[in-house]
């Protein structure tokens, strides 16, 4: 082994830890802005009187940007780095947050469209953060550095918990500024602490034949289709589950925010354990536990199992599920891209999942049975979709058509 090569590989072990961290709390902060109108969507459809579509159009909207958006953001980051691109996206985030809370105290439901449109640049971020930790660890270990990383999804699960609670406690303005200004500061640790990886170099091609390049490798769709049932999933219930257990179990507030964050935190933890697993078995078969698993706990929230145990347990068990998936699909991601590409794949595989997450909550709120409280029209397409997603995992994908482009 060269000096030049050893010294390469101490500096990335020298950095691994600390840049994870960072990029995984930016991540986690720039999701909850990302989330941020799903936990008052009760609160927005009482004031303004909205119908269940309306309702399920402002929580699904901030969606399309932070999906659509990855395919450019991916491939920006694979030409200017993680650190560049997580300051500024963190940064812009920042006065669409209050802008957001202006409309809301206004009462003005396109205001909340408009500005919610564009705080989906927040969710943006984990096409940055993807390339950035994969640059940072040997490929037998990017299981568990996008695992790790993608656990900062669990910000969804912050937004939750903490929005409803904040605005309780400090009122609906100030819980805005407190994000703002979290957003602010996380900027400005991500521009002193965060570094790129010595093993990254800059892809200068431009960004259009890059995103095309990326575009025509079969891992890329492939990913696409299975990452936006199990990352969309897990957006679906994560924005809509407030609404969803006021309109099925009549919880307030508070108490459906609570529940959404225990859901979310069961995907966020199953998330790494996804990607180590995958390292270990394969993450063929990590997406297959997943979606059967999903396909079966659909049908079982479809019969509306009684609270608090048996229907948080079915609850918690479709998030992990559905969590295990989403670090499956990354580590394979990671396994069959080519390493000059991982950026602008990530792009177009985060930016599928994103808008998987973007059609359930339209879907529910259209199919909603409001005489009976039930979505099981809603849940049942769920269970379709995720079978139709298992037997693509067995069958209609075989891996190494992306390295072998890579290397003709």
């Amino acid at each position: 082994m060269s000096t030049t090569t050893t010294a390469d590989d101490a500096a990335l072990r020298a950095g691994q830890t600390k840049n994870l961290i960072i990029a995984t709390w930016a991540f986690a902060i720039t999701f909850w802005a990302w989330n941020l109108i799903g936990p008052l969507a009760v609160r927005y459809t009482e004031d303004m009187g909205l119908s269940a579509t309306q309702k399920s159009m402002i929580v699904a909207t901030p969606v399309i940007v932070g999906s659509v958006g990855r395919i450019l953001t991916g491939a920006l980051t694979d030409r200017f780095g993680g650190r560049l691109m997580m300051t500024v996206l963190t940064l812009v985030t920042v006065p669409f947050v209050l802008l957001v809370a202006w409309a809301g105290n206004a009462g003005s439901y396109a205001g909340l469209l408009v500005f919610g449109f564009f705080l989906g640049i927040a969710g943006t971020t984990f096409a940055v953060g993807i390339p950035f930790v994969n640059a940072w660890y040997a490929g037998n270990r990017r299981g568990f550095a996008t695992g790790v990383f993608g656990a900062g999804m669990g910000g969804t699960a912050l937004s939750s918990f903490f929005t409803p609670r904040m605005v309780d406690w400090w009122g609906y303005d100030a819980t805005h500024l407190v994000i703002a200004a979290v957003l602010v500061a996380t900027a400005v640790l991500v521009w002193l602490a965060m570094r790129d990886s010595p093993a990254w170099s800059p892809n200068t091609d431009p960004v259009v034949p890059k995103l095309a390049a990326a575009a025509k490798l079969p891992v890329t769709w492939a990913m696409s289709f299975l990452y936006a049932v199990a990352f969309g999933g897990f957006v679906a219930f994560s924005t809509y589950l407030p609404t969803y257990l006021k309109d099925v179990y009549d919880f307030g507030l508070t108490e459906a925010g609570t529940r959404t964050a225990g859901f979310a935190i069961a995907a966020v933890i199953a998330r790494p354990v996804g990607g180590v697993l995958s390292d270990r078995i394969g993450p063929r078969t990590v997406s297959a536990i997943c979606f059967a698993g999903a396909a079966v706990m659909a049908v079982v929230v479809a019969f509306q199992p009684q609270p608090e145990i048996p229907a948080g347990i079915s609850f918690v068990l479709m998030a992990a599920f559905l969590g295990l998936g989403t670090g499956g699909v990354f580590a394979w991601v990671a396994k069959e891209a080519p390493a000059a590409r991982v950026g602008a794949v990530t792009g177009i595989v985060g930016a599928c999942g994103g808008l998987g997450g973007y059609f359930p909550p339209l879907v529910l709120g259209a199919t909603y049975n409001e005489a009976d409280h039930s979505y099981t029209i809603g849940l049942s397409l769920l269970c379709i979709v995720a079978i139709g997603a298992l037997a693509f995992t067995l069958l209609g994908f075989r891996g190494g058509g992306g390295r072998r482009a890579a290397r003709a």
